[in-house]
């Protein structure tokens, strides 16, 4: 099988690389590759509570994430301990890549929410993004992260466009 496929495993582990070093790493059940998008799920892999303040991720929250080989984001379903939906998280990357049991994504500092009414769509990052220097040293790159996180902020101001990424 090539080095982008599912292989033989339920499992992998997604290791999310920033400034060229891994920032997390944790073990997730793969649900489907279909040879572009990849979906994983996962239990919230922090060590304590995040509270960002427009949401929290905690002990006990499932992720089901989507990835793509040929996108320049992830979109990660957030659902608490009883199931319900808190929202979309969604993470501006280059284009992830699955090999050996190991599901890589380098993040590239910009994110958007969008909470499960919809009513709450922000982005959020920009300023790391700025200060992180990819526009002087990679501006191709910056250019792919900028329109990505356009787009899914259009699709998660249109009524069902966040959603019809994931069916």
């Amino acid at each position: 099988m090539s080095g982008n496929s599912a292989e033989s495993t339920s499992s992998v582990d997604v290791v999310l690389v920033k400034g060229g070093r891994t920032k997390i790493r944790y073990a997730a059940e793969l649900l489907s590759d279909d040879g572009t998008r990849i979906a994983v799920r996962a239990p919230w892999a922090g060590n304590a509570v995040r509270d960002f303040g427009f949401v929290r991720f905690e002990a006990g929250d499932v992720f089901t994430e989507y990835y793509w080989r040929d996108r320049w984001y992830a979109v990660k379903e957030v659902r608490d301990a009883a199931g319900a939906l808190k929202g979309w998280y969604c993470d501006i990357t280059r284009p992830a890549t699955l090999s050996g049991g190991e599901l890589v994504v380098e993040d590239l500092d910009l994110d958007l929410w969008r909470s499960a009414d919809g009513t709450d769509v922000r982005r959020l990052d920009e300023d790391e993004f700025e200060e992180s220097g990819l526009t002087e040293r990679d501006p191709a790159a910056a250019a792919a992260a900028v329109t990505a996180l356009d787009e899914l902020e259009v699709l998660a101001t249109a009524e069902g466009g966040l959603e019809s990424l994931l069916e």
